[in-house]
């Protein structure tokens, strides 16, 4: 699964050809969450509040570079790497 981003130990990353909705998997201290390009947790949990907000931040930053790897990766293209928050 490639990582797109990776910032004060949060792990993000996309599958090829995922299942709808559009979707990133976080990875915060061994917690797994999924979550959608709304910051809303569909599955499993970031164990850190903190954690979760940050995440949160960084979606609404990269909303449009989110749905551009989404795209890609359905298509089982290679995925552009986001910057992280700062």
């Amino acid at each position: 699964m490639p990582e797109i981003a990776r910032f004060f130990g949060i792990i993000v990353q996309m599958f090829f050809d995922d299942h709808n909705p559009p979707h990133l998997h976080a990875e915060y201290q061994g917690h797994k969450a999924l979550v959608d390009f709304n910051g809303n947790v569909l599955r499993g949990d970031m164990g850190s509040r903190t954690a979760l907000r940050l995440l949160r931040e960084w979606i609404d930053l990269h909303a449009a570079e989110l749905m551009a790897d989404w795209e890609l990766a359905r298509d089982s293209k290679p995925l552009s790497s986001i910057a992280p928050l700062k």
